[in-house]
């Protein structure tokens, strides 16, 4: 049913066929706690508002939420100014459980490459995976753990056939393409310092110096 075209409810109790409101114009009972002439929609209270560029009811309260014009979303307040815009990005699926963001009662969460899922998706990937399932960028601040590797790694020498083995890697978090020293730990992005990286082809060793040639002389 489109909420929308709704113009005639019946109330259950009088029977009552009337204009959609929230109480019953014959016997006074209340339809719902929350009512929006625009949606109409009837609920318990639950902090809702209507947000017009949206166009549907959200859970509130108003107040903690902004509209962001470019992602076109109703996001938490700590977030204006602060997570990356992509264009209508509520109007895609969530990655994780291929359902409906914009209309969804889940609250959204916002990835730092600005790829939007549920927040209650967000929590169940992290238990297995810390990239966007979309671009692979990182989905938090990965820093701290990214120094833990670095002290592994100073601690776990290569053996010495692989010591000077470089290899070429792609980074998904700057996108940057660049040669670094292999380690069986993680390959390093000599641009950002993430090691969310993947290996672009196989290990790369020097080549040995030419022995040097006689030159015919006694």
């Amino acid at each position: 049913m489109d909420r929308f075209k709704v113009r005639e409810v019946q109330c259950c109790q009088c029977q009552t066929v009337q204009q959609a409101q929230q109480t019953c114009q014959q016997c006074h009972v209340q339809f719902g706690e929350y009512y929006c002439d625009i949606c109409h929609l009837f609920d318990k209270e639950k902090n809702q508002y209507h947000c017009q560029p949206c166009g549907i009811c959200r859970i509130g309260p108003r107040e903690k939420f902004f509209h962001c014009e470019k992602c076109n979303l109703c996001l938490a307040q700590n977030l204006q100014g602060n997570h990356k815009c992509v264009e209508n990005v509520s109007r895609q699926n969530c990655p994780v459980c291929m359902e409906d963001i914009h209309t969804s009662r889940n609250a959204p969460h916002v990835l730092p490459c600005g790829h939007l899922l549920h927040r209650i998706c967000f929590d169940v990937m992290v238990r297995t995976s810390y990239r966007c399932p979309l671009c692979m960028h990182s989905a938090w601040n990965m820093e701290g753990q990214w120094e833990l590797i670095d002290e592994e790694i100073a601690q776990s020498p290569m053996p010495s056939e692989y010591q000077a083995a470089t290899v070429k890697i792609i980074c998904n978090d700057c996108q940057a393409h660049c040669t670094v020293p292999f380690h069986i730990l993680g390959l390093k992005c000599g641009g950002c310092g993430s090691y969310n990286t993947a290996q672009d082809g196989g290990l790369m060793q020097p080549q040995p110096a030419n022995e040097a040639e006689p030159d015919g002389r006694d």
